[in-house]
């Protein structure tokens, strides 16, 4: 291979092997969490990685741009977090179908991405970092009750944080993985690859407790956030076109299990870098190659998924949560920092604190989760507490 596209071509692998890999456990916890069986969630987790190989191919090819597409790693975390709701499976995939179709109408109706945009910053990262939370304390729990296994999977990851932070979690999927079939009965966990559909079904408590909170946390944390990375690394991305694109394959997938796609934001970072290629006309290669390394991993999502169905309880509910980390981590800097202009700026974390509590409770009003719940409760906190600061007029140093 002419070594002109084979840096390209190698980085494009291994994101796709990054991306996978790092957050598989997320999604298969809250694809399970949410109602679907193993094979629903197996077929969602197959589907899911086709999409992102085929929107990425699309669109890099499209744009010629190193365009990227992931699934909703928040958007899974919060599935895991909100559990099964009223109606069951099918009215969680009627949630999904509908998430995407208003992924698809904020590309195409301006006012509805001003509304996302209107959203205070930090009561959307403070949503995001209650429905974290949960999932980033399974490792501490995992770890006391079941400590010879947990421990090397735990070790193995702070090791690499150290030294190839890139490929923590995925060694500790790995190697979690590796437990399991060591500890596994036979070849069983070997299948092949498999689509379970499921008719959507609509109810309210699934459209304002999955759908709603689905859609805010995959634009407000990984589409707004992907738009931010390609725009520093100086490559502008067709919001409308990528918008329509993910939120229609969202439709597409949602039957077969697929909760969201969207634009890539932190492994778009990598294919977008000097690390792709130093001519920065030829790094959509690499999202060329990304796409077709999707394509090949899909098939095995069934096996993969088979193998987490039977890893002991709490040793990949661990791995998950190591690789939310930085994830929560980052929510909850963003939920603490005091963008809004108030004379107390104790009274503007109010709102984000009161958010991320109600979020990380957990509780079901009305059949309708938590996350909801959370942003609605900081939302109306916001406004409420900002009038009340900015009516007032502030003291003269």
């Amino acid at each position: 291979m002419d070594r002109s596209w084979a840096q390209p071509v190698s980085v494009g692998v291994v994101s796709a092997v990054i991306g996978v890999t790092s957050s598989f456990a997320v999604v298969l916890a809250g694809l399970t969490a949410a109602g679907a069986d193993p094979a629903q969630a197996a077929s969602g987790l197959v589907v899911l990685t086709a999409l992102m190989g085929v929107a990425t191919i699309w669109l890099s090819r499209r744009f010629r741009r190193p365009l990227m597409v992931a699934w909703s790693t928040p958007g899974a975390a919060l599935l895991a977090s909100t559990g099964a709701v009223a109606g069951g499976w099918p009215a969680v995939v009627g949630a999904f179908v509908v998430g995407g179709l208003l992924i698809v109408a904020t590309g195409l109706v301006r006012p509805l991405g001003r509304l996302v945009g209107a959203i205070p910053a930090p009561i959307a990262q403070a949503m995001l970092a209650g429905v974290l939370l949960p999932l980033c304390l399974a490792p501490v729990r995992a770890l006391v009750e079941r400590p010879l296994l947990v421990a090397p999977i735990v070790v193995l990851w702070v090791v690499l944080s150290r030294f190839a932070p890139r490929w923590a979690s995925p060694a500790a999927f790995g190697l979690a993985l590796v437990i399991v079939v060591v500890l596994a009965d036979g070849w069983s966990w070997l299948r092949p690859p498999e689509i379970a559909l499921t008719a959507p079904a609509f109810s309210v408590a699934a459209l304002v407790g999955v759908a709603l909170p689905l859609w805010v946390v995959t634009m407000a944390s990984q589409n707004v956030p992907g738009v931010a990375v390609l725009a520093a690394a100086g490559y502008p991305v067709p919001w409308r076109y990528a918008m329509v694109l993910t939120g229609a394959g969202t439709v597409l997938g949602a039957p077969a299990g697929a909760h969201a796609i969207n634009l890539a934001a932190i492994t778009a970072a990598l294919p977008a870098s000097p690390e792709s290629h130093p001519d920065p006309a030829r790094r959509w290669v690499a999202c060329q190659a990304n796409g077709v390394a999707c394509l090949l991993l899909a098939p095995l999502a069934t096996t993969m998924a088979a193998l987490v169905a039977a890893a002991p309880p709490g040793v990949v509910e661990s791995v998950a949560g190591l690789a939310l980390l930085g994830t929560f981590g980052a929510a909850l800097a963003g939920a603490l920092a005091v963008a809004d202009p108030t004379p107390d700026p104790a009274v503007a974390r109010v709102p984000p604190a009161v958010a991320f509590l109600v979020s990380a409770a957990g509780v079901t009003v009305a059949g309708i989760g938590a996350a909801f719940w959370g942003l609605l409760a900081g939302v109306v906190l916001h406004l409420a507490l900002r009038r009340r600061a900015t009516g007032r007029p502030t003291a003269a140093a």
